[in-house]
């Protein structure tokens, strides 16, 4: 992959991540809670695809994303626990909301997440631009 194509598709998977992020938002307007943390775990899942990436470091599946990002970002104390833990938690609720038979989110576990998944994209799009 040439430099040009991989800072392009960086920059396109942070794009993707606010803008996954803002579709969560609307997701909230409308209730739909479970296809809102859906959007939540994508959102933080695009930003670490692109960290992961910038550091020239593959991932093909969500596990080896959530296991790539935590030995090179959390265990090095690069991001802090409690944002990795989100991470790692948001990933577990996507599974549930998706796959889950006769689960639903609701509003107070939903709604309290926008701001820490936006701190979190934050925080990982700092990193990818130093």
């Amino acid at each position: 992959m040439s430099e040009e194509y991989k800072n392009d598709y960086i920059k396109y998977r942070l794009d993707r991540s606010f803008e996954t992020l803002n579709d969560a938002k609307v997701l909230i307007k409308s209730k739909s809670w479970n296809s809102c943390i859906n959007r939540l775990y994508y959102a933080s899942y695009y930003a670490v695809t692109a960290l992961l990436l910038k550091q020239n470091l593959k991932t093909k599946t969500h596990r080896t994303v959530k296991s790539q990002f935590s030995l090179h970002f959390i265990k090095t104390g690069i991001v802090s626990k409690e944002l990795g833990q989100l991470f790692s938690d948001l990933a577990d609720w996507r599974n549930k909301g998706d796959y889950g038979d006769l689960f639903d989110f609701d509003e107070q576990t939903v709604t309290p997440l926008i701001a820490p998944v936006e701190d979190f994209i934050n925080v990982i799009r700092k990193l990818i631009v130093e």
